[in-house]
């Protein structure tokens, strides 16, 4: 994995500007910590740092072919998981290759067949191909979006990269925000639209999109997306084709020159996954592979049971690695460790994130950094086959929104009436979900039941999944970490989206098509647990440093957020006890104390990234 930014100007001549592409590219110095590279032409330049993961004596890149006197030059972040088919296949047209790196397979791939290459792709990656003989720069990205890749075209030139903030080194951009950036943040929380990239000016190349940008600017095209038809296997066949496709995946995905592990939690995903895995080593000989959990200091005295966290991991953790044989390593974090990484996480997103859950990730990722450059997760599966609660629950199939945004109202209650007034948060979330509803492909002949279910899976898959795939890619790559995430694999995704509600819950169990799927690779047990989300902390410490840090923020007339905020109400909620501040924030994934952290991460974000509102 690793990043890429670059720039593409019709009036200026950036060979003239090489430091200018260097400052953009050392933005990424996290996301490609082992080498770099710049490419500058006349009106082309670009950079890219570079994690090796495959072939790392070569690969470097901005790598460069040609074909008679047109020059083809690329900047990749991504793994192609079929490259060995595509490499046989462009050999087969005459085709020679000087490396054994994925990205000269890509390149060679776009030289033989330009766009049309997009379709014969297997794997998550953001890429950009600077076409001499075309004189346009290219950029794609992945069919589901488990890479990022940003985007400004105002004034008539191009700037892009993996993150913001390659993009924010250039001085012709300003870090602005306005009534929908605001909108964004505020009603949206860290769900954003596909597409919005919150600041004024920057767009977020969408998934499954490409992008021309030519003397006659900017053009996007969807090269991918969801289609409905009709299931026609039985269940025996449906489980076996779904086990089957994420064989192949694990397998696929398990392919790399530097170390390989497993995230795992005891639950259905992460157990499947690491199974999986675990068979192939077995298979090939190898020494067991590597399992990370993380937990939180003291969770076993706070946690409480609830109908999204119906219980600890631990214990399910223990039972998979002591049926695999894995080598386990078990990372715990305490509160003063989870409030300080707070701030980073914002630098890690450019933007207000999740709050303990980005901090806690980020602070995982770089426990297992030390021990392995790849990791396989489980991101996708709740999703892709419905195991949410809010697929279960009437409140959310039968409100007209997201099923994330049902407490919006009391949302609302932390906003002034100078942001309400300036965002209208309940039109604009409407807006939102009414065009995600116009995108869903029905399909002719479904009951009104199967017509709702077939939304709520397109409303996870497009606007939820998003979010934890993103959150996913910045916390890893902030420190080097590739995450690869098989239940991505559009092939899966897919065939699942056709496969019937009734069949998809099989056993009148979430996920009871996965689960029949699993059946003899998993234990009975594990078969049958409860899904429980990404851990978060119980300790009460958690709650009271973030209202400190808040009640610090609300005590400061230079904070740049109190124009946007009830500060008298959320005074009174600074001061009272965690259960009359336990207001949900974004679904049940953030309640009161993750509240106040997104809250003090959108003041430091406006602050230290001199945000202005305009």
């Amino acid at each position: 994995m690793c990043g890429i930014t670059g720039w593409v100007d019709w009036k200026k001549d950036l060979r003239h500007y090489p430091k200018l592409l260097e400052e953009m590219t050392k933005t990424m110095i996290p996301r490609g910590p082992d080498a770099e590279g710049i490419f500058l032409s006349e009106h082309c330049g670009l950079g890219h740092r570079r994690l090796s993961v495959i072939d790392p004596e070569n690969g470097a890149q901005p790598m460069s072919r040609q074909i008679g006197p047109w020059k083809y030059t690329i900047a990749y972040n991504g793994e192609l998981y079929n490259a060995p088919e595509l490499r046989q296949e462009l050999r087969c047209l005459g085709y020679t290759f000087q490396t054994h790196c994925d990205t000269e397979v890509l390149l060679l791939a776009y030289m033989e067949w330009g766009k049309k290459c997009l379709d014969r792709l297997n794997g998550i990656f953001a890429f950009a191909v600077w076409d001499e003989k075309e004189k346009k720069c290219f950029l794609a990205r992945d069919r589901v979006g488990v890479k990022p890749l940003f985007y400004s075209d105002a004034h008539g030139a191009l700037l892009f990269g993996s993150e913001p903030k390659s993009i924010l080194a250039h001085p012709a951009f300003q870090p602005e925000i306005d009534a929908e950036g605001l909108a964004e943040i505020f009603a949206m929380g860290p769900a954003r639209t596909p597409g919005h990239g919150v600041y004024r000016n920057m767009n977020e190349l969408k998934p499954g999109y490409f992008l021309e940008f030519t003397h006659s600017g900017t053009s996007l095209y969807p090269y991918w997306k969801l289609t409905s038809a009709a299931h026609e296997h039985a269940i025996e066949h449906t489980a076996a084709v779904v086990q089957g496709i994420l064989e192949d995946t694990v397998q696929r995905q398990l392919i790399s020159d530097v170390p390989v592990c497993t995230l795992l939690s005891g639950g259905l995903d992460s157990s499947a996954l690491t199974t999986l895995a675990s068979n192939k080593y077995k298979q090939d000989g190898k020494a067991p592979i590597h399992t990370f959990s993380v937990d939180y200091a003291d969770n076993d005295k706070h946690f409480k049971s609830s109908a999204f966290t119906p219980n600890s991991d631990q214990p399910w953790i223990q039972r998979m690695t002591e049926y695999l044989g894995t080598e386990h390593h078990r990372i715990e974090f305490d509160t003063p460790e989870l409030i300080g990484a707070l701030q980073d996480v914002v630098h890690a997103r450019d933007l207000p994130g999740m709050a303990d859950v980005d901090a806690s990730l980020l602070l995982f990722c770089r426990e297992i950094k030390k021990e392995a450059t790849v990791a396989i997760s489980g991101e996708a599966a709740d999703e892709v086959f419905g195991g949410y609660p809010w697929f279960h629950r009437e409140d959310a199939l039968q409100a007209d929104t997201f099923p994330w945004s049902l407490k919006l109202k009391e949302r609302m209650a932390v906003m002034s009436p100078l942001l309400i007034d300036m965002i209208q948060p309940e039109q604009y979330v409407s807006r939102r979900y009414q065009e995600a509803l116009a995108e869903v492909p029905h399909l002719q002949g479904e009951t009104a039941e199967q017509k709702r279910m077939r939304e709520m899976s397109y409303l996870n898959i497009t606007r939820f999944m998003p979010t934890l795939l993103d959150r996913k890619d910045r916390m890893s790559m902030r420190v080097g970490l590739e995450v690869r995430v098989p239940f991505c694999d559009h092939r899966l995704i897919e065939y699942v989206w056709n496969i019937p509600w009734e069949m998809k819950t099989a056993g009148e169990r979430e996920k009871g098509i996965l689960r029949r799927a699993l059946r003899g690779v998993l234990p009975e047990d594990v078969l049958k647990r409860k899904k429980s989300p990404y851990p978060k902390t119980h300790n009460p410490n958690y709650a009271a440093g973030v209202k400190a840090w808040m009640a610090d923020i609300l005590e400061d007339p230079d904070s740049p957020i109190l124009p946007f905020i009830n500060v008298e109400q959320l005074k009174k909620w600074a001061h009272a006890s965690q259960d009359q501040f336990n207001i949900p924030w974004f679904g049940q994934l953030m309640t009161g104390p993750q509240m106040f952290a997104y809250l003090a991460q959108v003041n430091y974000w406006l602050k230290h990234y001199e945000v202005r509102v305009v």
